[in-house]
């Protein structure tokens, strides 16, 4: 698939509400929509790979899973890394044995189940949980535990069965999270059966360009501006007292794959999200993900200043320092296969994963040891 700068745009549009609605800036009431914008941009760019492959008889799972550890693992095992040295310092002993309980689910990408058992993500003490945010880390992985092995499989009945089966797929999920956060509003925020019909529509997408080239005219421009509109209306108006993800969820996810099906270089919308400070803040969206949720943590738990709005804004643009850091050094250098072969990504896998477990079990026995 050929690079669209357009769709790091639109991942600064995911991640810079995340990080200001974290931070509790005034005006972000639906920052926390970001993910979801995540998780449509994921579902398109993972597909359109795997279209690509499909079609030229080169797909593999061995491959894709490889993909998968260059692309999260790297920088996610650093910030693991830098986190636990600052919790084994400030954090008292039963918040370690916390913090080491969801350092193992994090690296079993469990931890949207943990969260959802232990926390309350719109509760104030989630504020003061490290890396909550790793929730939606879980939900894709083991979302591409199933997609990979499904499309594969539709692949050999052609095109008409992969839309109606997605699209089918797409409806019931949503059908899902309408029931269940009248049921469990905990489950349908955190676990995959209230999430993934998220990720099939930007696999929609996906399988939509791959048969279709769009033409420049009046409707793209239109469709493409209404998709910026539904974005930015659902991260400013938005909020925590609906119940969500629900058929609200569908403001953030429409406008997302409306841009991704129509904005290009051609209209404003495709001209606007191709903006080079956009364009970088997508670029580096991911490690500055990471980075935000322990770094704001971190700065309320702190015993030296009084947690203000400044500080806040510090830790906000400190994240996207530290993240382009991450993604300068930690995972650019990974995501070259000069520089890191297949068996040393996979044995890198296994070995920071094991190491991180141990990790998290030692911080999680701290309490029985105070």
């Amino acid at each position: 698939m050929h690079y669209r700068s357009e769709i790091d745009g639109l991942r600064a549009l995911a991640v810079l509400p995340v990080i200001a609605y974290h931070a509790g800036f005034a005006g972000f009431s639906g920052g926390l929509v970001g993910v979801d914008i995540f998780f449509v941009i994921s579902g398109y760019l993972i597909t359109s790979i795997l279209l690509d492959e499909l079609a030229a008889e080169k797909f593999s799972l061995l491959g894709f899973y490889e993909r998968r550890i260059r692309r999260i693992l790297p920088a996610l095992f650093f910030v693991l890394a830098c986190t636990a040295a600052v919790a084994g310092w400030l954090l008292l002993p039963h918040e370690q044995a916390a913090f080491g309980r969801s350092l193992m689910a994090v690296i079993a990408f469990a931890s949207n189940i943990l969260f959802w058992k232990e926390s309350d993500y719109f509760a104030t003490e989630s504020e003061y949980i490290p890396l909550l945010h790793t929730w939606s880390l879980a939900v894709e992985e083991q979302y591409y535990v199933i997609f990979p092995l499904l499309l594969a499989f539709l692949w050999k009945f052609g095109r008409k069965p992969i839309y109606l089966s997605l699209g089918l797929l797409t409806l019931i999920g949503l059908a899902t999270c309408e029931w269940l956060w009248r049921v469990d509003a905990g489950a349908n925020f955190y676990l995959l059966p209230s999430r993934f019909w998220e990720l099939l529509m930007g696999a929609l997408a996906a399988v939509y360009l791959k048969n279709h080239q769009l033409q420049a005219g009046w409707i793209t421009q239109l469709l493409s501006a209404l998709g910026i509109v539904l974005v930015l209306g659902s991260i400013f108006f938005l909020n925590a007292s609906l119940p969500f993800p629900s058929s609200y969820a569908l403001f953030p996810t429409v406008g997302a794959t409306l841009i991704i099906l129509f904005a290009a270089p051609t209209n404003l919308a495709g001209q606007l999200l191709a903006l080079k400070p956009l364009v970088w803040v997508g670029l580096i969206s991911y490690s500055a993900y990471l980075w935000h949720q322990p770094l704001l943590v971190f700065a309320r738990m702190q015993p030296y200043i009084e947690p203000n709005l400044w500080l806040m804004a510090a830790m906000a643009v400190s994240s996207l320092l530290l993240a382009w850091l991450s993604w300068r050094y930690v995972e650019r250098p990974f995501r070259n296969k000069q520089q890191f072969t297949r068996p040393q990504i996979f044995m890198f896998a296994v070995i920071g994963s094991l190491l991180f477990l141990g990790l998290g079990y030692g911080f999680a026995q701290a309490n029985n040891a105070a």
